[in-house]
């Protein structure tokens, strides 16, 4: 897709207002000022008569582009090498006739049934060494040499003949790439064998990384090694190379996808539906996403407006580009929905920088593992109210297009979150649950506790992996609950804070290394120098209360979800105390390394003691707050008009400066603006 020479515009001047490099935009990147409705597309059941009236309805809702190929490798290759592109042929000219854009979903899960007959490598093995057939979606092992080779000349065939078909838009590789089983077949352990090898070199390393003296778990030889079992029983450390071996594989078949679309259609940006945290499995994406995605893109399905906007937010990471949401809510929650709900997640993604939306799903479905889930057309073929939903969203973008949307962000705070922590937190069964509290208090809610307060004051941020990314873009770097922390995380964060940047850091982080293992060295491993103490004591009060030293008639109160830890500062300076226990010990120090800062707090990341945190740090670091909201309403500035969405079922009074009107509904609103149940508003400058 060639840039307009209004785009062209708008891009210089993003650039000469340093909102965005070239090197950080992607080929064909649609640029600020267009938005994108659009919706996901299963034709393949579908008449040619259906079709045209399809595409008829969703050019008349003001849709732009249509996600299409999903889910249907054996649409277009229904035997071994026999390709039929009739319909889908069809069905791209008739999109380019009405005007609509295609992203192009390279369909390689699931693969089709005459694949695992002919090559049961592809078929999962269970820990117990069953064969499993392929009776739902993601049974495949998409580590099978076969299964790749088919995979790419999947992908080579459908980009060479589409590449420079005018209606071609994007590519996207592998639906919820992420999702899928973990198999044990002989051939998946000499893989894993392998792994290890290049991984450690020699079987007196891999003892060391693995612990195995304990417990006479010594390997000998390297034909000894099985594959860890993923539910128990177990130990950390094979577990978690378990985890990397598996996060490897998927990543390997992303790469292996984009290394076809660089071959064969250059030009257009990839935005991929993918699922990292997917629980069977997931994958390594904060550290890898480079190496095959132009967007932060996913399948928005909303519940608690915190966990959705982190969740969106750290599929963005770190890039510049806007998130896409390739799958989105059609009618709110659960399979009916709510009238307004869709409307108002489209617009609270706008707030976090969200570019598109594209409703799963466009026809409802009658048969197949989502039958009875009802779609934007119901199942006899009539419109539902959500059709005119998604019609009224377009238009609204449409209009706020032309009024800085996308949001192109620069946030200036980061968090930190790695899927190797998610592993180490959540250890096999069969672990002593002894230790569970030291481990952690719950790596989620640690996260979620440390964004919670981001979010209510309305803060961009980008959730990252702190060992893979420039952290000089940031003010100010959190770590939540980092159990472990890796050396390239420990180096990077190190090389922040003494080049000026400040750190903060709450407990139960940075206990192990590596390999899962807990270091012989002061705690925190790595930074006991950098945050000026050692901690290495737990212990409970309960509910705790914190007072800062210069302000000693303000208390916070910490709820005693966790152990507390025993801080011991040796640089560092008590910043506040825990009042309510004995000696009053410090509930948080700050240390001065280099030409930077490092923050430790004492507790679990608590939005009640965090809160009051971030908002000295605003102050001292010059963190610019989005506008102040109620409880439910978040808030973004847009070129120096305020954006408000309201995520309750309640009408919410906000407060304005003057007069200020409405460019969304038209009204004029002086001192209060009253805004709606799932409403949103951007109002004028003053």
């Amino acid at each position: 897709m060639k840039p307009s020479r209004i785009h062209a515009l708008v891009l210089a001047l993003l650039l000469s207002a340093g909102h965005a490099s070239a090197a950080d935009l992607p080929p064909g990147w649609p640029g600020a000022g267009q938005l994108f409705v659009g919706t996901n597309y299963q034709p393949f059941d579908r008449s040619r008569e259906q079709i045209e009236r399809d595409i008829e309805r969703m050019k008349a809702a003001g849709m732009k582009v249509v996600r299409f190929g999903d889910l249907s490798w054996d649409s277009f290759e229904p035997a071994e090498g026999q390709f039929d592109f009739r319909l889908a042929d069809w069905i791209m000219d008739r999109m380019q006739a009405a005007g609509l854009k295609v992203l192009l979903d390279i369909p390689g899960q699931p693969a089709p049934r005459w694949l695992h007959h002919k090559y049961p490598g592809v078929d999962i093995v269970n820990a117990a060494g069953t064969r499993l057939a392929p009776a739902e979606r993601y049974m495949d092992n998409t580590s099978d040499p076969d299964y790749r080779r088919l995979l790419v000349r999947l992908a080579d065939t459908l980009l060479k003949r589409y590449a420079r078909h005018p209606a071609l838009f994007a590519v996207g590789y592998n639906n919820e790439s992420g999702n899928g089983m973990l198999s044990y077949s002989e051939a998946d352990r000499q893989r894993f064998i392998a792994w290890l090898q290049k991984k450690y070199g020699t079987l007196d390393a891999l003892n060391k990384a693995w612990a195995t003296q304990r417990w006479s778990r010594r390997f000998g030889q390297w034909d000894e090694v099985t594959l860890p079992y993923q539910d128990g029983p177990g130990a950390y450390e094979p577990n978690l190379d378990l985890r990397r071996f598996w996060s490897q594989q998927t990543i390997e078949v992303l790469e292996l996808l984009d290394a076809s679309r660089r071959r064969h259609a250059p030009d257009k940006p990839t935005i991929s539906n993918l699922w990292d945290s997917a629980p069977r499995k997931g994958f390594d994406y904060l550290s890898s996403y480079r190496g095959y995605a132009s967007y932060g893109a996913m399948g928005f399905y909303p519940g608690d407006p915190l966990y959705a906007a982190f969740e969106a937010t750290m599929m963005r990471a770190g890039m510049d580009t806007p998130i896409w949401f390739n799958e989105f809510t059609a009618g709110g929650t659960g399979y009916y929905g709510t009238r307004g709900r869709s409307r108002m997640w489209a617009h609270f993604g706008l707030a976090l920088g969200a570019q598109a939306v594209m409703p799963w799903t466009w026809h409802s479905h009658h048969g197949g593992e989502e039958q009875a889930l009802f779609g934007l057309i119901d199942h006899d073929d009539r419109p539902s109210w959500k059709l005119g939903e998604f019609a009224t969203i377009a238009k609204e973008f449409a209009q706020l297009e032309k009024l800085g949307f996308p949001r192109l962000q620069k946030p200036q705070v980061a968090i930190a979150y790695a899927f190797d922590n998610i592993i180490a937190t959540n250890p096999p069964k069969g672990i002593s649950n002894s230790v569970a509290p030291y481990i952690n208090p719950g790596y989620h809610k640690q996260m979620l506790g440390a964004y919670e307060p981001l979010y209510k004051d309305n803060v961009d941020v980008a959730v990252i992996h702190i060992g893979h990314e420039d952290l000089s873009r940031y003010k100010l770097v959190i770590v939540p609950g980092m159990y472990l922390l890796d050396r390239a995380s420990t180096d990077n964060l190190r090389k922040f804070v003494a080049a000026g940047g400040t750190a903060l850091m709450t407990a139960q982080s940075a206990k192990v290394n590596d390999f899962n293992q807990w270091h012989t060295t002061p705690l925190p491993g790595g930074l006991t120098d950098v945050f000026g103490l050692r901690t290495n004591e737990f212990y409970n009060v309960g509910d705790v209360t914190v007072r800062y030293a210069d302000a000693p008639d303000a208390e916070f109160k910490g709820k005693g979800l966790a152990p507390v830890e025993v801080l011991e500062p040796s640089t560092a300076q008590a910043l506040a105390r825990i009042v309510n226990a004995d000696g009053q010990p410090p509930a948080i120090t700050v240390n001065r390394f280099g030409k930077g800062q490092a923050i430790y707090l004492a507790t679990s990341g608590q939005p009640q003691l965090l809160a009051p945190l971030y908002r000295r740090l605003y102050t001292e670091l010059g963190i610019e707050r989005g506008p102040a909201t109620p409880e439910g309403v978040i808030a973004r500035t847009v070129q120096g008009r305020a954006y408000y969405v309201n995520t309750t079922g309640d009408t919410k009074d906000i407060a304005i400066t003057g007069t200020r009107k409405g460019l969304i509904g038209g009204q004029t609103w002086t001192g209060t603006l009253k805004l709606a149940p799932l409403g949103a508003e951007l109002l004028d400058s003053p």
